[in-house]
């Protein structure tokens, strides 16, 4: 069974409604996205975060997996498939995919300050001022600008082992996220799926120049899993 990892980013949830921050000028739901996605903007305003992301989970609750959601989690019928994004939201999980690397943390999720304590919180709105076992204050379990990103060794580790990557809805050009591409193996088909083709890549790839849904279907057909 061959391996296949997606990476994947803001342009395959963007057709399920979730909003993306990069096409808009740093802006993010008219804030900036200092202020409500880095390590600085929580020691500013942790209420202004704590705020705004109970309404992205608010709205995350209203959205539902798209067809490219879908089709990777379809994958699986013939393949070994990790799922490594970029993305907070849930709809890799609710759209099938049984195996995902979440490399900023999940929307769902809340922890203390050192992320040492996880919770499940689902949709629920978080309080401003709830306090963990150790003191801290609760924060979303997101990884922001200015912070490590914990899980990228073992991303790498899974692209290094990677026959196919496909990388879907991602301008790759958030890093550390981006450089996975390069832990592929020399032979590695490699698909990028996005209406843009990004920049240069010193690669060899096939680039799918449509959004999400419809490059989703048409490499879907070319790996054999849509009847």
């Amino acid at each position: 069974m061959k391996k296949i990892v997606v990476l994947s980013g803001a342009g395959i949830s963007a057709e399920s409604g979730i909003s993306t921050f990069r096409d808009s000028d740093g802006l993010w739901e008219n804030h900036n996205v200092e202020d409500v996605a880095s390590i600085d903007g929580w020691y500013r305003n942790p209420e202004l975060i704590i705020d705004f992301y109970n309404e992205r989970r608010a709205q995350l609750e209203h959205c539902e997996p798209n067809d490219a959601h879908k089709l990777v989690a379809k994958l699986e019928e013939k393949y070994d498939v990790t799922v490594v994004t970029q993305n907070v939201d849930n709809l890799h999980e609710r759209g099938g995919s049984s195996k995902i690397i979440h490399l900023h943390g999940e929307l769902t999720k809340a922890c203390n300050e050192r992320k040492t304590e996880v919770f499940d919180i689902g949709y629920a709105p978080m309080k401003y001022g709830e306090r963990a076992k150790d003191g801290s204050l609760l924060r979303p379990f997101i990884v922001w600008f200015g912070e490590a990103v914990p899980l990228l060794e073992d991303a790498a580790r899974e692209v290094q082992q990677a026959d196919i990557l496909i990388i879907i809805g991602t301008s790759l050009a958030v890093y550390p996220a981006a450089g996975l591409l390069y832990y592929a193996p020399e032979d590695a088909e490699i698909y990028v799926i996005d209406p843009k083709q990004p920049g240069a890549i010193s690669r060899r790839v096939t680039y799918i120049t449509e959004k999400a849904t419809v490059g989703m279907k048409q490499l879907a057909e070319k790996l054999d899993v849509l009847p």
